[in-house]
């Protein structure tokens, strides 16, 4: 029986992309989805993390917790704090979006950058970067860059649009030891940025998936 892996989105522009690298790099995995697209509207209106959300978040952990999954896998990378609560609720593994892109990312070098598209989630995972890299006594540094028209674009439904906004920012970290694509949703756009820049473009959904397999030894 294949592995099930719940994934956990709060936009419906994160499904295809980690859809996509479980299809090409973790066939035998069952990659099942639940979304609750109010979130990230609900987050944004809020302006920061809320007890109700926090619960929100914890209830979708168990309940995929309840539905049999081996691992829980969020994809919004603006509730890391929330989803931290959540780990501690649940016996099973459960990753953020971009702990396995952080953690990528502090073995190319320290000079670091992070290609955002949605505003609320900067500060969040700022925070988890820098709370990795205190952990690990690191000396690797962050710069943020946020191109809200592309996220703009793409809910337009307007890919190619997005991926060339990206593509046109990113040399803006070409002094980086490697880029990072913030969200899910910008995965799509890896072909393009790595074409505009000389260093590595780093993904979450293809890090996380690789962590996934790594966990369960396949």
């Amino acid at each position: 029986m294949p592995l099930r892996i719940v994934l956990i989105h709060a936009t419906p522009v994160a499904i295809e992309p980690i859809l996509s690298v479980f299809r090409q790099e973790w066939p035998l995995a069952e990659p099942v989805n639940i979304l609750d697209d109010s979130l990230s509207t609900d987050l944004e209106s809020a302006g920061s993390l809320t007890p109700a959300i926090t619960r929100r978040i914890v209830s979708m952990a168990q309940y995929g917790s309840n539905i049999g999954a081996a691992a829980i896998l969020f994809t919004c990378s603006a509730f890391g704090r929330a989803i931290d609560t959540a780990k501690t609720a649940l016996t099973i593994p459960v990753l953020k979006p971009n702990e396995a892109m952080f953690e990528d990312a502090l073995s190319a070098g320290d000079r670091l950058g992070l290609l955002a598209t949605f505003g609320p989630s900067v500060p969040s995972m700022e925070a988890e970067f820098h709370d990795l890299v205190h952990r690990r006594s690191s000396t690797a540094r962050l710069e943020s860059l946020l191109v809200e028209s592309a996220m703009a674009a793409l809910l337009k439904d307007d890919g190619k649009a997005h991926n060339h906004l990206l593509a046109e920012a990113a040399p803006r970290l070409s002094a980086c030891d490697a880029i990072m694509l913030a969200h899910f949703s910008t995965s799509r756009a890896l072909t393009e940025v790595q074409r505009a820049v000389d260093c590595p473009v780093l993904t979450s959904p293809h890090s996380a998936v690789t962590k996934l397999k790594k966990i369960f030894g396949d």
